[in-house]
């Protein structure tokens, strides 16, 4: 991607004019963002998905008695009548499971993959919505059928209402208003607050990308370096305190005690790989909900292609696939690098590898992570 091309995408501005003056900054309204934009999966399928085991689906319903959320999976009778008013159906993931929303996802890659999280679809008939709330992400709100009314505004007053089933503002104080028709997007910061009513039957993807929060990322991180750390002949290195004298208060922790919590931390630091490849191998990961089936090696003349489900990153010293690592340098982490940009290699990419990363190609085709791509 030539990210100082226009787009139309991004309302003729280029990726790295828009990531400079409107990514974590400030809104951007884009007509016709994708003109003749279908939605990725048609309602009858998208009822279907939102039936079986392994999708993360949820059914939000507003009525005389308040706010109504049911998780999924639902069968199709479980779902209200489209002529009943103000209920809508999320469908979280939709590009893991569908090839379109795959590929609709891959328009937004000027953005690092490590912060891409996923496609979500909210099919809402008259009046559905989930409520004014806010996102702790960015999130791209492309309409993909029909209208909705957005409202939104940099609030302030993040209180939630109590007692309520979805985390819904409890002074919604809008600044902008617009209707989205087929077609056009609306990029929102984190933490902007927003309200989307249906007006009729619609449908509306959201492209979010995840902003770990440091708790997380540390607590993470640290577990996956302790699970790493060597110890002495591969043995827990307990502690000892052989000299430890009587006490007369045995409520004071022992000072050799503390010390030795500071030496194991210091000890899981030390690898100078260990915590960019913890990282890596973190962001990396899938989803709890995601499996793989056996795929198949690509043969002569054949090129290669990165499940959809896929998640491949690196850095400086290595690549990740789904949680795992290896090192990697030379010319075979030039092309594992290209593979991670783009997403695929040809075959006359592949014919250039070494034996070694062909062989590790190999066996993510037969994970299940990679497929061979006929020319």
């Amino acid at each position: 991607m030539d990210i100082d091309a226009p787009l139309p995408l991004l309302g003729g501005l280029s990726p790295s004019r828009f990531m400079q003056r409107h990514w974590q900054r400030k809104p951007l309204l884009v007509r016709g963002a994708i003109p003749d934009v279908q939605p990725p999966l048609a309602r009858a399928q998208l009822f279907e998905l939102a039936g079986q085991d392994g999708v993360e689906s949820r059914l939000v319903e507003q009525g005389d008695g308040g706010w109504r959320l049911r998780r999924g999976p639902f069968q199709r009778r479980a779902l209200p009548p489209l002529s009943r008013p103000r209920w809508t159906l999320l469908v979280q993931g939709l590009d893991l499971h569908v090839e379109a929303a795959h590929a609709l996802l891959q328009q937004f890659r000027f953005v690092p993959g490590a912060r891409l999280d996923d496609l979500m679809v909210s099919h809402a008939t008259d009046g559905g919505g989930v409520g004014p709330h806010f996102d702790s992400y960015d999130v791209f709100l492309l309409q993909v059928q029909g209208r909705r009314r957005w409202r939104y505004g940099r609030q302030r007053d993040l209180r939630l209402r109590e007692g309520m089933p979805l985390k819904i503002l409890e002074r919604f104080e809008p600044e902008e208003e617009h209707v989205l028709e087929p077609g056009d997007m609306l990029y929102l910061p984190p933490r902007y607050a927003h309200d989307g009513i249906a007006e009729g039957e619609c449908q509306t993807c959201s492209i979010g990308f995840r902003s770990p929060a440091r708790g997380e990322l540390a607590r993470e991180l640290l577990q996956r370096l302790a699970d790493d750390a060597d110890d002495d002949d591969g043995e827990p290195a307990l502690y000892r305190d052989p000299g430890q004298p009587a006490v007369s208060r045995p409520g004071e922790i022992p000072a050799d005690l503390q010390q030795f919590a500071a030496d194991a931390l210091e000890r899981a630091l030390a690898d100078r790989d260990g915590l960019p490849r913890a990282l890596g191998e973190y962001l990396s990961e899938p989803k709890a909900n995601v499996w793989f089936e056996p795929g198949r090696v690509p043969r002569r003349g054949e090129g290669l292609v990165l499940d959809r489900r896929t998640r491949m990153l690196y850095d400086a010293r290595h690549v990740f696939v789904n949680g795992e690592s290896w090192r990697a340098g030379g010319a075979d982490a030039r092309l594992m690098r290209r593979l991670a940009d783009e997403r695929r290699l040809g075959a006359a990419d592949l014919s250039r590898a070494s034996d070694e990363a062909r062989d590790l190609l190999g066996g993510w085709c037969e994970a299940g992570w990679a497929h061979g791509e006929a020319a």
